[in-house]
């Protein structure tokens, strides 16, 4: 069996926040699988189905996010899972936005979350699908950004990663690690300089207006 957690903050005021997209990717899961997300236990809120012929806990702390690690340990001594089969979905201002990463095990990285998971459960040799929200553009301070709600084009990107991030899940449990990682651990592409950009179109226009072979 697997324990799918995915981090946020209680309360309805939360609720749409980037901070929140690990709570709101479960969201996406149950509903695909049709389990109910309401049982109340383990310090969180949670729901148990099947993905295939395998059973998975989806699980919401409720503990704020900073003290989540208190509800993945309570889910973990009580459900006693293997360290892979715990899979934890969260953001991450270091990846871009609309894109995710998914890793097998590491460290915590700088998000609270995921370091207290760490800490109260000894271990890091567990997968997580890391949602990148983008960093702050300047005008917001991090803590505004990420308790911020996306709007626009930034939420349909959002809602997409959110969407690869569920994908990324099922295929977890189904046993198909590196497929996931082939899949989506892909860099953005690299958007090129103005002088290469000029370059590039130099290029193009004395290639059209080179004589074809019946034109010589």
């Amino acid at each position: 069996m697997y324990i799918i957690v995915g981090l946020g903050n209680p309360g309805r005021e939360y609720q749409n926040t980037r901070h929140n997209v690990g709570f709101m990717t479960l969201d996406i899961l149950a509903d695909r699988l049709n389990i109910e997300i309401k049982r109340h236990n383990f310090r969180a809120v949670f729901g148990e189905g099947y993905i295939g012929g395998t059973k998975v806990v989806l699980a919401k702390p409720e503990t704020y996010m900073n003290l989540s690690g208190w509800s993945v340990m309570d889910l973990c001594n009580w459900y006693k899972p293997e360290h892979d089969q715990l899979i934890v979905i969260y953001d991450d201002i270091d990846i871009p936005l609309g894109t995710i990463r998914i890793r097998g095990n590491g460290s915590a990285g700088t998000h609270n979350g995921m370091r207290n998971i760490v800490y109260q459960l000894g271990y890091d040799d567990f997968p997580r699908i890391r949602v990148g929200i983008g960093r702050t553009d300047g005008e917001r301070t991090l803590v505004s950004h990420v308790l911020g709600a996306p709007e626009g084009e930034e939420r349909e990107l959002l809602i997409k990663a959110m969407k690869d991030a569920a994908d990324a899940a099922e295929l977890i449990v189904k046993g198909e690690m590196k497929e996931a990682q082939a899949r989506f651990n892909k860099k953005p592409k690299k958007e090129k300089k103005p002088r290469e950009q000029q370059e590039e179109n130099k290029e193009k226009a004395e290639g059209e207006n080179e004589p074809k072979p019946e034109e010589a």
